[in-house]
């Protein structure tokens, strides 16, 4: 018998100074798609040691979490689901490396411009804006509510 099972992720909101962390995508599509630094976990890994990898991969940039924002569940048009962790955290330090190649770009962009992006269809999912509006009332949680081993 096949069990379900949902797909594992993480997304971090970053902000500084009135703008947001946001990764550029090239899906393939006509055109390219706006995300916070999200992607996998992977066997064995943490849930915060997950968020921290793909900032680095994705962003080239150290984060400091320090919030938990929450599990999101997604239910994709095409019948998929995904269980999102969210974080919070604070830009420390560009580190330089290279980037993720499915990366088109990182930008800092302010909420009237992720605002102007939704409406255009240009975000990966309806949770960006939502993980945004969450972090921007301060909807956190603390870390320790994550128990893992």
């Amino acid at each position: 018998m096949s069990r379900w099972h949902p797909f594992i992720t993480v997304a971090t909101v970053v902000e500084r100074a009135g703008r947001f962390l946001i990764v550029e995508e090239d899906r393939g599509g006509p055109e390219t798609l706006f995300n916070q630094p999200a992607g996998h976990l992977e066997p064995d890994e943490r849930i915060r040691d997950a968020a921290l990898r793909e900032l680095r991969e994705e962003t080239a940039w150290q984060v400091g979490i320090t919030d938990y924002l929450g599990m999101y569940v997604y239910h994709t048009p095409d019948g998929l689901t995904f269980h999102s962790h969210g974080f919070f955290g604070m830009a420390l330090a560009h580190l330089g490396n290279e980037l993720d190649p499915a990366i088109h770009a990182v930008h800092w962009l302010t909420l009237e411009e992720l605002e102007a992006l939704e409406r255009e269809g240009r975000l990966r999912s309806p949770l960006v804006m939502r993980r945004i509006r969450d972090a921007l009332a301060s909807r956190f949680y603390p870390m320790d509510v994550i128990h893992e081993r």
